[in-house]
């Protein structure tokens, strides 16, 4: 069966709090563990009302502190906002509660607009590039205890002492991180669900050139899809309604709480903007298992996935679940 697994954005809903969408996350993480999944990741973005996590080290911890099974891990820790030093203490700290269930996931975008990027970043030294390569070497140099010798950080221990730092996933919605994540030897997880680079290219060429490595020895690439699933066609897409609307108000740069289905049903759409939900829906599966099954499997037998990673932004908590639930009745998982 190919495992399949949750990226958990903490969506703030329209009627609800960021405090209740942190809860929907713990209680979500546990079903997802109870259904089967392999992985539960959360993400690191700022400064969205929509969005109400951007501290996906400290969700970690407390998802799995009330799972038993399931993996943990960032979706990711985008990593320009961070020393790799931080990231190395965190992680491995996490890494020594629950050994062997965290995933320690990076990007390389700011997971926000210019301005808080700023705010996260101006007092760390001013290089005014992508310096993303060079943070992930020292992150690298710091586990495998290789800073040259004369560097001072060379006297560093990165503690706890003794416990190895999660396994590394590069994350990409280009052809950037798959060729990096092929070179370094490490898992990759792409991006469909907001990529416009074409999943099939970047998965196969990180397979193509995956290059064994001390991190991983065989490749392992992740597509994650956006995709909503209920009984019916017509239910998931009442409920994707949400997502649509969503979609369309994140294109004008508004990024308020997931409205209802009912706010996105009474929508006076014009045919331009009914235009441009029709575009997104490549990247957002909607149906019942059955539909689902059909749009889903074809593209996962083409980017010869390893393994299914599902985002769903829906209003309904319960409606949440239960797609998940549907979800994994589709691959196999118990459900139903």
């Amino acid at each position: 069966m190919l495992p399949i697994s949750v990226l958990d954005l903490s969506f703030v809903t329209s009627g609800s709090t960021p405090a209740q969408a942190l809860r929907n996350t713990l209680d979500l993480a546990r079903h997802a563990d109870g259904l089967g999944y392999t992985r539960y990741w959360v993400a690191e973005h700022h400064n969205l009302p929509s969005v109400a996590s951007g501290a996906p080290e400290i969700m970690i911890g407390q998802i799995a502190a009330v799972t038993e099974r399931i993996r943990v891990g960032s979706g990711g820790v985008m990593l320009p906002n961070h020393a790799p030093l931080m990231v190395a203490e965190r992680f491995k700290l996490l890494e020594a509660l629950f050994p062997g269930r965290i995933d320690l996931g990076l990007g390389r975008a700011p997971g926000t607009d210019p301005v808080t990027s700023y705010a996260l970043r101006r007092f760390q030294e001013e290089r005014g590039r992508d310096d993303f390569q060079e943070r992930l070497q020292e992150l690298m140099l710091l586990e495998n205890r290789r800073i040259p010798e004369g560097h001072p950080f060379r006297k560093i221990e990165v503690m706890p002492s003794g416990v190895p730092l999660p396994p590394i996933w590069l994350l990409g919605s280009s052809d950037y991180s798959s060729h990096l994540s092929a070179q370094l030897g490490m898992g990759f997880a792409f991006a469909h669900h907001f990529a416009s680079h074409d999943a099939t290219d970047a998965m196969l060429s990180y397979r193509n050139g995956f290059t064994p490595s001390e991190w991983r020895r065989e490749p392992h690439a992740i597509l994650t899809v956006a995709a909503i699933c209920a009984e019916t066609d017509e239910e998931a897409e009442r409920i994707a309604s949400s997502a649509d609307l969503n979609v369309l108000r994140r294109m004008r740069g508004e990024y308020g709480p997931l409205p209802s289905p009912e706010e996105a049903l009474a929508y006076p759409y014009t045919s331009s903007e009914r235009e441009a939900i029709q575009r997104n829906r490549a990247r957002l599966f909607v149906g019942s298992p059955e539909r689902l099954r059909t749009l889903v499997t074809p593209l996962i037998e083409a980017t010869k996935a390893d393994e299914l990673m599902v985002t769903a932004a829906i209003h309904d908590h319960g409606a949440r679940k239960r797609s998940y639930e549907l979800v994994a009745v589709v691959f196999g998982r118990k459900g139903g």
